[in-house]
């Protein structure tokens, strides 16, 4: 399957092209992927027009799955995304893909840019985990442990001890997938592996790197997570061409 995140369409041309870049490209492989998984940061402003735009994007062809990110608004993502009635809980989805299970949880906290996990939602996870033996994968936008990247790591996910249970108590969880870090990266939490999709609209640079905090410029990258039979793991990071 293919991980992309944080595409921000606000209306403007440059997120447009370079999300619609990154589709073309998956569209566009002799073997489509599974899916392709969105880890939030969906639209830049929560606004209704920006959902719609996001919905004209998203390609057909595959399952796309998606949850929201802390730029993201749960009414309007709800309506336009989901076809569901307006509401301020939680966006939490579950979703099968082959063999593999895709619980997407929502880590946004509405009005703030770091994220948690509410016990609704560690709730609904655990009934997830506990339903299946099928190889999981526990998505959601922020990641749950730092990254060595000081600025993130202060907006990152926290009061993470009952997601680290829940991951410890279920050995069928293969890995947790997160965005918001607009970098690709890989860490663990709990003994899994932690895997981070780069940033469709920019990409944040590592202390010590020439530049600032964000470049504009770098290509739009992609994840592809290949599941092995054996269960093992194996990700790779490509640029859209």
């Amino acid at each position: 399957m293919a991980q992309i995140s944080d595409i921000h369409i606000d209306g403007g041309d440059r997120a447009t092209e370079r999300t619609a870049r990154v589709l073309d490209y998956l569209t566009g492989l002799d073997t489509p992927p599974d899916a392709v998984l969105l880890t939030g940061d969906l639209a830049d402003r929560g606004l209704p027009a920006e959902y719609e735009l996001v919905r004209k994007l998203l390609p057909t062809g595959f399952p796309v799955l998606h949850c929201p990110g802390n730029h993201d608004a749960r009414a309007p993502y709800r309506q336009v995304l989901l076809g569901q009635s307006g509401g301020d809980a939680p966006i939490n989805q579950v979703r099968r893909v082959g063999a593999a299970v895709f619980a997407m949880c929502d880590s946004s906290i509405p009005g703030r840019d770091d994220g948690a996990l509410e016990a609704e939602t560690l709730d609904w996870l655990e009934g997830v985990l506990i339903g299946t033996d099928s190889p999981v994968f526990v998505c959601f936008h922020h990641p749950p442990t730092e990254l060595g990247i000081p600025f993130l790591d202060r907006i990152r996910q926290f009061h993470t001890e009952r997601l680290a249970e829940l991951v410890r108590a279920h050995p069928h969880v293969v890995a947790l997938l997160c965005g918001h870090a607009h970098t690709p990266a890989a860490t663990t939490f709990a003994g899994r592996p932690v895997l981070v999709a780069p940033g469709v609209v920019s990409t944040v640079l590592l202390p010590g790197e020439r530049g600032g905090h964000i470049d504009l410029v770098a290509p739009p990258m992609v994840a592809f997570h290949v599941l092995h039979e054996d269960g093992r793991l194996s990700t790779h990071y490509r640029v859209a061409p």
